[in-house]
Parts: C-alpha cells; sequence; structure tokens
C-alpha cells in the first residue's frame, strides 16, 4: 500500500509516522522538517507513543510516483493551492481529507470523484522541527465516504489505520461528523483564540452564554442543509461539549490563536465563517458567528505577534 500525504504539519507528519510501520508513505512538507526528518527522523511523544520514525518527506512528490490513497492534512486554506498544485497525483486516486471545517470535501471533489471525508479530534503541539507532541484525544478518528454511504477502499483505509494503532471507526454519515467537529470549533476556536484562553477557561458564564448562541445558530444552518447530527438538540449538545469535550481539552489553546500568535491567516472562512455563508443561503441569521468571524478578522489585520502556543487540530 502506498500513501502520500499532502501539506503535512503536525497532524499530516504525525499520521504518515504511524502509517509508516504498516505501508510506504511519502509526505510533502516544509523544508525545515524534511531536514529534520532526513537527519535523524521523525519525533513523537504524547499518548500516541514515544518514538522515532523514518520515512520518506520531501516538500514535493517524485516525479512518476502514484499512491493508493492521498491524505490532505494542510489548513483549509491552502487546500484549493494543494489540489492545483498535486491536481496530476490527485486525480482518479483516493483522498481522503483529514481538516477542519465545512468545504474541503467540496474543493477536492473538483479534482477527483473519489473524496473521503474524515475527521480528527486531537491535541497536537509542536515541540521543534519534525517533532510533535499529542497530548489529548477527545475521540477516534472517524473515516467515511463523501458525502454518505461506506465502500470497500473506505474500509480497507480505515483497516490500515486500525493497523498502524490509531483509533478509528468507519462512518455512513461523515457529512454529520463533518458538522458535529465543525460546531466544536465554531464554539470554541474563535473565542478561545480571541480571548487568548485555553479552552477550560470559556466555561465562565459570560463566554458560554455566547458558546450557547453560536451552537443554536450552527444547529438551524445545519438543519437548513438536512445534515444529521449526533445530537438532536442545540442543549444535549452543549451538555456534551460541556460535561465532556471541553473538559478533555481544557490545557489548550485554539488553532486559531496559534495563528493569531504567529501573524499568520486562520481557518475562520471554513468554519464560523462557513456556517454564515450557507446560512445566508437559507436567509437564516446568524449575527453571533458573524461577529465572531469579524472579530478574528480585525485581529488577522493587526500587526503580527510572535509568540509560541500550542497547535490543535
Amino acid at each position: 500500500m502506498r500513501v502520500a500525504v499532502l501539506g503535512a504539519g503536525a497532524v499530516g507528519l504525525t499520521i504518515a509516522a504511524k502509517l509508516s510501520q504498516v505501508c510506504d508513505v511519502h509526505a510533502v512538507s516544509r523544508v525545515k522538517h524534511v531536514n529534520a526528518i532526513n537527519k535523524r527522523g521523525f519525533i513523537l511523544t504524547g499518548i500516541w507513543g514515544e518514538e522515532t520514525f523514518g520515512f520518506s518527506s520531501s516538500d514535493g512528490i517524485p516525479v512518476g510516483e502514484t499512491y493508493d490513497y492521498v491524505i490532505i492534512t494542510s489548513k483549509s486554506t491552502d487546500t484549493r493551492q494543494i489540489c492545483e498544485k498535486f491536481q496530476d497525483v490527485i486525480a482518479d486516486t483516493e483522498v481522503l481529507s483529514l481538516q477542519n471545517g465545512i468545504g474541503n470535501e467540496e474543493i477536492i471533489s473538483e479534482y477527483t470523484s473519489r473524496v473521503i471525508g474524515g475527521i480528527i479530534i486531537t491535541g497536537f503541539e509542536w515541540r521543534g522541527d519534525a517533532m510533535v507532541n499529542v497530548s489529548v484525544e477527545a475521540g477516534p478518528v472517524k473515516l467515511g465516504r463523501f458525502s454518505g454511504g461506506l465502500d470497500h477502499n473506505v474500509r480497507v483505509l480505515v483497516d490500515l489505520f486500525k493497523e498502524a494503532g490509531l483509533n478509528v471507526s468507519k462512518t455512513e454519515n461523515i457529512r454529520g461528523d463533518i458538522w458535529g467537529k465543525t460546531l466544536y470549533n465554531c464554539a470554541l476556536n474563535p473565542l478561545g483564540a480571541i480571548m487568548g484562553v485555553s479552552y477550560g477557561e470559556l466555561v465562565n458564564p459570560y463566554a458560554w452564554y455566547i458558546i450557547e448562541d453560536v451552537v443554536h445558530e450552527v444547529f438551524l444552518v445545519a438543519g437548513s442543509e438536512g445534515i444529521r447530527l449526533q445530537w438532536d438538540s442545540p442543549d444535549e449538545y452543549l451538555t456534551f461539549l460541556h460535561d465532556v469535550q471541553v473538559p478533555s481539552t481544557a490545557l489548550h489553546h485554539s488553532s486559531m490563536y496559534q495563528d493569531l500568535k504567529l501573524g499568520r491567516r486562520t481557518e475562520i472562512d471554513f468554519i464560523n465563517g462557513a456556517v454564515v455563508s450557507i446560512g445566508s443561503e437559507h436567509n437564516i441569521l446568524t449575527p453571533v458567528n458573524r461577529t465572531l468571524c469579524d472579530l478574528i478578522r480585525f485581529r488577522e489585520s493587526l500587526p503580527e505577534m510572535k509568540e509560541s502556543a500550542p497547535e490543535i487540530k
């Protein structure tokens, strides 16, 4: 089995490392990580084990190489650029998106008809070049045919993940699972970034009032799209968020927090921004999600702030 991982940052390199134990992997990553892997290997620490891995890595795909599966793990803002750059590799290939937000699978579908959707809610922290610490796992990786159902090729990939020691399950409702993860991100990611706090601080009543409004808006928009979520109501999800998901990631800062600190563009357009955009198509008002988008975009326009923060995907 041959697998290529495109846009491999902390998530992608970690997935590549685990898969390298059971198949032939090539990771496309930044030069600094490629150089570190070639020199002393990829170093993994944390709850997924402590080990050094060696696998093929470069800033591109070797000429003429083909793969059984391509996994895209880049930020959502880079999805189209990656698809354009590697369209010859992606065409007629099974492509899995392990990314944040709404819309990645739709973009990938323009380049191949064989799209697998996926979610991963796990804490990845950079500890140096090609050095990642996995700090928390809020649930299994979920894989399913986009936009719904299961088939042989999805099951083969699930089995490959399992063989690599990853906590993974298959799903016939990947759209619902993707929206479920987006619900989590909409509620916590931008607010944690704007306030500069970890997720655990957001149970403060003043923050929780905002989160309640965000969740209710997302449920309305998801319902208008015919999305079948795991939870029957906003209140049921809010209980799960408060009692299960926030405690599991209480000490972590969001990906948007890191992006703002590093002066990088966030994924807001694919998370809360997607909810606002889809809501407008159905004449659904989403004022709280829109306000969070405006605040994040305002922060993006400010001078860069070079401070370190953990990366949560």
